[in-house]
């Protein structure tokens, strides 16, 4: 993490104590958040960000900021103090009221929190365990980005201590859903697939970016229905997420994956890479008109 962090209207030193043991959305992790890239001293993607924020707030009734235009001036105020012009940032959304032990003298109904900090330097491929039951898609909350994250976490860190780098989540069905912090796809030829929203997993923004904005000469990305033995027959597996943006897969426990798919796979990175400076390319642009709130 770099020094300084945001506390809603200020820059704070990271060591600064800004928050309150009574703020039910810190002891609850009662609250939504987002993990952007910064590139060339921009949100990347920063419209489809809000939007899932705030969509994932409403369902989970956590209060958010009105503007977007208002989050969007005060990240990039953390982005200049910090210096963090290739960078990834955190922003966190946290609820203050509610329940019965709500702390006293909070004055507002949500904290906003951002942090940034380097990015990270991802190997050229992972390995990726299984994780059976992991996901329950027929959930109301399934597919919301909460603070509620610690399982996420504990099986994150459980596959590490098995030698893996991620882990394959399945939802009650079998199916397979995403990965702890990363959407999954696979190559089938001139095809690639990613599970539905319906197995349970995050509308990740690398995923939805993947879906409506790229367009490749010959290769369809699309949604469908994903067992552990589609990773199997795949030509290739790969995840993705904002920080990796999309990292091939080399195992998967118990499965035995290919890797025949690089010329797609290498053709959907060169085409992400320049949506991404496309975009960046264009901020000035609209940094100069106001965002909407349905972006």
């Amino acid at each position: 993490m770099h020094r300084l962090i945001l506390h809603n209207d200020d820059i704070c030193d990271a060591g600064e104590k800004v928050t309150a043991p009574g703020q039910v959305g810190m002891l609850n992790g009662w609250g939504v958040f987002s993990t952007l890239r910064v590139s060339k001293g921009e949100l990347f993607a920063f419209e489809r960000h809000w939007a899932r924020m705030k969509r994932d707030a409403a369902v989970m009734h956590v209060p958010f900021p009105a503007e977007p235009a208002w989050m969007r001036s005060r990240l990039l105020k953390l982005v200049e103090a910090n210096t963090a012009r290739e960078a990834t940032i955190r922003v966190v959304v946290v609820r203050n009221h509610g329940g019965p032990f709500e702390g006293p003298g909070l004055l507002r109904d949500f904290d906003l929190i951002a942090f940034t900090t380097e990015l990270t330097e991802w190997p050229h491929s992972v390995s990726l365990a299984l994780k059976p039951d992991a996901r329950h898609a027929k959930c109301e909350f399934a597919g919301t980005k909460i603070l509620s994250w610690s399982h996420n976490l504990t099986w994150n860190e459980q596959a590490h201590e098995r030698g893996f780098d991620e882990v394959v989540l399945l939802n009650e069905r079998g199916e397979v859903s995403e990965c702890t912090s990363a959407n999954i796809f696979v190559i089938e030829g001139d095809r690639v697939w990613t599970p539905p929203l319906s197995a349970g997993c995050l509308p990740g923004v690398t995923r939805a970016l993947l879906l409506e904005e790229l367009r490749l000469p010959g290769i369809i990305v699309g949604e469908k229905t994903l067992l552990p033995a589609d990773l199997e027959r795949a030509d290739q597996v790969f995840i993705t997420s904002s920080t990796r943006d999309a990292l091939p897969v080399s195992a998967i426990e118990s499965l035995h994956v290919r890797t025949e798919g690089q010329a797609a796979m290498e053709a959907l990175r060169a085409a992400f890479a320049a949506f991404r400076q496309q975009y960046c390319v264009g901020s000035a642009r609209r940094s100069a008109m106001p965002l909407l709130t349905n972006a």
